[in-house]
């Protein structure tokens, strides 16, 4: 097997991420993609994010039509702080899959920050790398090969359209009384409506 996993808020899910991931599962021949979704990512403490119940319901109703796509509950029931780290060493685990066949997906913005997150040299061994290129985001893989030594050789580059759909502007176009069609699957704008998220 050849396994994806996309980690984030998710708050809400939407066709960035899933374009993100059918691009990574498609350019790298992937059997699978999970959505992980945090329950406290460290990076966002200060933040106030939707519950988790939310959250997984979205990715849920945005994945169901994607039989390669699969929800993982991986970091939503267990205690924190939640790394990546750990998180891929759980995956791992779970499915039976090696490092060179398990990969993270990132963004290009993401990537540039690596070495600031928690064990970066153990997540490189832990897993590879799938780097989603963005237009605004050069990467200059020669610094970062500097600061964290065997980076290079653990991404693999995936191109996606630029969407310029962010979560953090889908919630204040939802608190605006504005629509959300279009940048978000329609069985997630209809949740967000029913549950009065976001306003």
């Amino acid at each position: 097997m050849r396994l994806g996993v996309l980690g984030g808020t998710f708050d809400p899910i939407h066709f960035g991420h899933l374009l993100a991931a059918e691009e990574v599962r498609e350019s790298l021949h992937l059997t699978r993609v999970l959505f992980a979704p945090a329950s406290s990512p460290p990076h966002k403490q200060q933040t106030p994010i939707l519950p988790v119940a939310h959250r997984l319901a979205m990715v849920e109703l945005a994945i169901a039509d994607n039989p390669a796509f699969a929800l993982s509950r991986i970091d939503v029931d267990r205690p924190g702080p939640h790394y990546s780290v750990d998180l891929m060493r759980l995956v791992r685990a779970e499915y039976g899959t090696a490092p060179d066949t398990t990969w993270l997906i990132v963004g290009a913005d993401s990537l540039l920050h690596l070495a600031t997150w928690h064990a970066p040299d153990r997540l490189i061994r832990e897993c590879r790398l799938a780097a989603v290129a963005r237009p605004n985001y050069p990467v200059d893989m020669a610094a970062l090969e500097a600061t964290l030594p065997g980076l290079t050789a653990r991404v693999d580059w995936a191109e996606m359209p630029e969407l310029g759909i962010a979560s953090s502007d889908l919630q204040q176009r939802v608190r605006a009384g504005r629509s959300i069609r279009y940048q978000v699957p329609a069985a997630v704008a209809r949740y967000v409506a029913e549950h009065g998220l976001y306003r």
